[in-house]
């Protein structure tokens, strides 16, 4: 039985059902923390133990037994995010009487900053779907969308076509819990999207009888009619980046589409609301970026930017 398969007790069943429901977790969320319970579960019934009746050591001794299992500290860091959450739940819920992770520590974990591409490798991989095939016109249609937009993969590939709002030049996307806004297509991205709308693009793929409800809605399909998923569409980004000499995943381009638009004086609030962001911090983490950027070419170009080798500054 697979770890999402397996049962899990009925405290944490509603934990999950809570998170759905009440907090509007997205369900790639859920799934996460669903697979965080099984083990954490699994690891307490091995020591006569359940959810309602563990104590802080034995959660002590189930983080430690993760950092020993070589799992990264970010993997620790959403472990224990989840657990914390179920028994926040189970005391406020009067389920338990008490929260065994109040003094768990997750550990502190190093500042990622998001990587961008540079602009010329995003040029070359988009200029370089150039085909007028229903496949090159998809592809094309999906790549300009996810940089122009700063689109998540999953809010892409959920897209339905009356989410375009036509002449209006927007689209409507449908980020983490379901939350929507509105984001300017760019003329590229409506161009492209356009070519994918006519003959001879989605309707290629479009067949005679759809198979489920809501891929004749779909904006993108795959070659057999149903609804890309993420997968395929991870597989496209992939794909054509290789062929443009670029290693290329769809956050990348999410990344650039947000590091471009700083770097070209976009206020970090309007990025914020583009991307979706629920909070401005995350979005500050790109400004990083831009000026790491500046900083480099600005040390790279300028005359007087760096010190004579075995010269130490003043202070």
């Amino acid at each position: 039985m697979s770890v999402l398969g397996a049962p899990l007790s009925a405290a944490s069943e509603e934990f999950l059902s809570w998170l759905v429901v009440e907090r509007g977790r997205a369900a790639n969320t859920v799934t996460s923390y669903r697979r965080d319970l099984v083990r954490y579960e699994a690891a307490l019934a091995a020591w006569g133990r359940t959810p309602l009746d563990a104590a802080p050591g034995d959660l002590e001794r189930y983080v430690a037994g993760l950092r020993a299992g070589g799992r990264s500290p970010a993997s620790v860091a959403r472990a224990v995010s989840t657990l914390r959450g179920l028994h926040r739940f189970l005391l406020d819920e009067g389920t338990a009487e008490t929260d065994p992770t109040e003094s768990l520590e997750a550990g502190r974990l190093p500042v990622r900053l998001p990587k961008a591409l540079p602009e010329a490798d995003v040029a070359r991989v988009l200029e370089g779907v150039s085909g007028d095939d229903a496949t090159s016109r998809r592809d094309r249609a999906l790549l300009e969308l996810l940089y122009g937009t700063g689109a998540r993969v999953s809010e892409a590939v959920g897209l339905n076509l009356t989410d375009l709002a036509g002449d209006e030049g927007l689209v409507r996307l449908y980020g983490k819990g379901s939350k929507e806004r509105l984001v300017p297509l760019g003329r590229h991205a409506a161009q492209a999207l356009t070519r994918w709308l006519e003959p001879g693009g989605r309707d290629v793929f479009s067949p005679a009888r759809w198979r489920r409800k809501g891929d004749a809605e779909a904006v993108f399909l795959n070659t057999r009619g149903s609804r890309l998923s993420r997968q395929g569409a991870f597989g496209v980004v992939r794909q054509r980046g290789a062929a443009a000499g670029v290693v290329l995943a769809p956050h990348a381009l999410r990344h650039s589409c947000a590091t471009h638009l700083l770097a070209h004086g976009a206020d970090v609030r309007v990025v914020q609301e583009l991307l979706g962001h629920a909070s401005v911090t995350t979005t500050q983490l790109y400004t990083k970026v831009t000026s790491d950027h500046l900083r480099a070419a600005y040390e790279a170009a300028h005359p007087r930017a760096r010190l004579p080798a075995g010269t130490r500054a003043a202070g």
